[in-house]
């Protein structure tokens, strides 16, 4: 910073990050999250608008908790979108007060964030129309299998025994490795009895050691770890309500008919976006498996509780069928049209039916540009604030873009009008010195 201008003046004003920061309500973040934090005990709390303005740089550039904070200290249009009066060199904070902060402002704190990225949006946000659709954001696990989770739970079996002190008759170390051998290329005809008897031993020692820490008492105090083990051993090939991770147990087996993909595993979650401008005023993460239809009516709850406007109709596809009418919202779902409806309204409902199509593309955004395809937030609260947090980063960013786009309009204008004016004055205009 030069002794003649400051920060704000070295940044250029024309600048989408810089125009957001003073669009933003920062005021009623500082309102909201004060109450969280103790004014006289402790070392002095980050500002909040700081660890606000991290989550929502964090989604909007796609980056990790690492490396934004790691970027922030680079780059002036972050310090500035952060409310910093001067360049900093030094990191704003370290990475793991992200997920602190994250877990002290809850689910509604998240909620708040993506409401003011609505509000941010001006009319677009109230259009009396809207498109609805699901996808799946997918739990940040491996590919389960039975033999991996059997083989974690020994694992794990192993990792409590030398917790608490306790001595196991058998540890299996060779036994596993001469089964893991066992296992390898099980689709080769003269391996595959021996790969299906390998895992059955690795069953077997599974549940023996589940059992032998069930009678060691000092055990008792992982309890709820060894129930899910006996699940995950009991567990059959068709159950409904499986386990397929330790780590974490809520996750849902979701099939949404793709060719290239025929299971994912994760969460529901349930996108509300307006008719024309696209949008996005609800994004609400479904826990369980529910159908499209039901998942309906607690999203546009969320809806009307962050816009406090209600829609008219909601254009959905066929995976809503059965369903015509949800609080006050007309719900249209594609079928053949009665002799009842004029030619005016039909011609109407098929604009909103390709209008509606528009939905499926801003949900491949959110998965490839702003972290809705792998979820690494841990636990069901993960789940609930990720979805609000793609959401309402999508939000700032077409607004950012609108305003690059306003920039880029007036810049060509402005060369057009140079343009003309050079062409008539001294081309047109102006007579040749040569003659023939």
């Amino acid at each position: 910073m030069g002794f003649y201008s400051t920060f704000e003046e070295q940044l250029s004003r024309k600048h989408p990050l810089y125009i957001l920061a003073n669009k933003i309500n920062w005021q009623q973040f500082e309102d909201g999250f004060k109450n969280l934090y103790c004014a006289n005990n402790g070392r002095p709390a980050k500002p909040i608008r700081l660890m606000v303005s991290l989550l929502i740089l964090k989604h909007v550039r796609n980056l990790s908790d690492e490396s934004v904070v790691e970027q922030w200290s680079e780059n002036g249009y972050y310090q500035y979108f952060s409310g910093e009066k001067s360049f900093v060199a030094h990191l704003p904070c370290e990475a793991s007060e992200l997920v602190h902060f994250r877990k002290r402002i809850g689910e509604k704190g998240i909620e708040l964030i993506f409401k003011e990225s609505i509000r941010i949006n001006g009319k677009d946000s109230n259009e009396d129309g809207g498109t609805v659709d699901t996808t799946v954001q997918e739990k940040n696990i491996t590919y389960p299998t039975d033999n991996k989770l059997h083989r974690k739970i020994i694992n794990k079996c192993v990792a409590i025994a030398d917790k608490q002190d306790l001595e196991l008759r058998q540890r299996y170390s060779r036994t596993l490795k001469q089964l893991a051998r066992d296992q390898r290329f099980r689709n080769h005809s003269h391996n595959y009895k021996k790969a299906i008897k390998a895992d059955r031993k690795i069953k077997t020692i599974a549940g023996r050691l589940v059992r032998e820490l069930e009678r060691k008492p000092p055990a008792g105090l992982h309890a709820t770890e060894l129930v899910l083990f006996n699940k995950v051993l009991s567990q059959k090939r068709n159950d409904s309500n499986k386990i397929y991770s330790l780590q974490e147990s809520h996750v849902q087996c979701i099939s949404k008919g793709k060719e290239h993909k025929k299971y994912e595993f994760g969460s529901k979650v349930s996108i509300i976006a307006t008719k024309n401008s696209d949008v996005i005023i609800g994004a609400l993460n479904i826990e369980k498996n529910d159908y499209d239809a039901h998942t309906l009516d607690p999203a546009l709850e969320q809806q009307q509780r962050l816009t406090g406007h209600i829609l008219k109709e909601v254009f959905v596809d066929r995976g809503y069928r059965g369903i015509k009418q949800v609080r006050q919202t007309q719900i249209h779902t594609p079928k053949p049209f009665d002799n009842k409806f004029s030619k005016y309204r039909q011609q109407k409902m098929k604009k909103g039916f390709q209008r509606r199509a528009a939905i499926e593309p801003r949900i491949g955004h959110l998965k490839s540009d702003y972290r809705l395809s792998r979820n690494f937030y841990k636990g069901i609260f993960g789940d609930n604030i990720n979805v609000m947090l793609a959401a309402a980063a999508m939000n700032f960013k077409r607004m950012m873009n609108i305003w690059k786009q306003i920039f880029l309009d007036l810049l060509f204008r402005f060369f057009q009008i140079i343009g003309s004016f050079f062409i008539s004055h001294f081309i047109f205009l102006k007579k040749p010195k040569w003659s023939f």
